[in-house]
């Protein structure tokens, strides 16, 4: 069953003059995390807003929990939950205070939201801290609070939007560990990133998403296979080079790249170990002794690289109208 369905969905700004959404189309099957991958301004914010109700389609379709976002925008709202790119909650109030206005702007009696605050201070770990004003508060923290004030009331489908932007390394992986839980615990999970490492971790299926459209979509191992095999790299003294791509390009039956400045060539291999094994013996019949070797699986930069001609983080255009004023990305 598809929990979430997008259709056709087009969305301009300044009389048309810049398009977000350019019929873009997506599904999430019930119970599974897709990640919507892509770089800034491609329509990953665009494409949330909309399904979370907080932006009308120009044209299209999109149904959440089986109803439809455009007609029932407020039935919508009782089954999901949000998590945008910036912690929407009040830093002068403390967490605890937070979670409980939430669940009171919920409608839950006062008593229940403060059953339910104590119980997601908790799974958050963030009882220690819950007296605390969140000015307080680390960014980590911060963002596993508005994670919380998500589920409220137990979504049944939840959109995060860039959920671990402008975290450290271990602030990373802490929000990773959480969103695994949630996963475990059967919410449908719609997640919008630019780190490739991230999708890689966390997703059933990746949308890759360019210019307002998606451009390809499977597991990650389905789209690293989209680019080729391994790749043989070797890295060798400035003397041999020459007779090293001669062997490589022979062996790989391909041909062999050079990079000058780490004297690294490399090549498509279909043979993976049996071709690196080759390789080798080669070499020292010449009497040549690499000063690194390896075999390369392609990863999703390289996924990302070959469809759209740029990396994820390479491409800086005007961010999306989300918050009704445009930012230009530095030049």
């Amino acid at each position: 069953m598809k929990s979430v369905i997008a259709e056709d969905l087009v969305k301009t700004y300044r009389n048309g003059a810049v398009r977000a959404l350019d019929h873009l189309s997506l599904d999430v099957e019930e119970g599974t995390v897709l990640s919507v991958l892509g770089p800034n301004g491609a329509g990953k914010t665009t494409c949330v807003r909309i399904l979370a109700t907080l932006l009308r389609p120009d044209s299209g379709r999109a149904m959440v929990g089986g109803i439809d976002v455009i007609k029932h925008p407020e039935k919508v709202r009782e089954v999901i939950g949000l998590s945008g790119q910036y912690a929407a909650v009040d830093e002068i109030l403390t967490g605890w205070d937070n979670l409980v206005m939430f669940g009171q702007l919920y409608h839950l009696g006062k008593k229940q939201a403060i059953a339910r605050a104590d119980e997601l201070l908790e799974r958050f770990s963030l009882t220690e801290s819950a007296k605390r004003p969140i000015k307080t508060y680390s960014g980590g923290m911060r963002r596993r609070l508005d994670l919380a004030a998500s589920l409220i009331v137990k979504p049944k489908v939840l959109f995060l939007d860039e959920p671990t932007t402008g975290l450290d390394p271990r602030g990373r992986q802490e929000m990773w560990s959480v969103i695994e839980e949630l996963v475990k615990g059967g919410v449908t999970l719609l997640l919008t990133t630019q780190y490739l490492e991230e999708a890689d971790q966390l997703a059933d299926e990746i949308a890759v998403i360019d210019h307002g459209q998606v451009i390809a979509r499977g597991t990650s191992d389905a789209l690293k296979k989209q680019v080729g095999g391994e790749r043989l790299e070797i890295v060798v003294e400035a003397h041999n080079v020459s007779k090293t791509m001669e062997v490589v390009a022979s062996i790989s039956g391909n041909k062999a790249t050079l990079d000058e400045g780490l004297r690294m060539i490399s090549a498509p291999v279909s043979t993976g170990a049996t071709a690196l094994i080759d390789t080798l013996r080669s070499l020292d019949a010449e009497g040549i002794h690499p000063l690194d070797v390896g075999l390369k699986r392609p990863s999703l930069d390289d996924v990302f690289l070959s469809l759209t001609g740029h990396a994820a983080e390479e491409k800086k255009i005007e961010e999306e109208v989300t918050t009704g004023r445009r930012k230009k990305a530095k030049k």
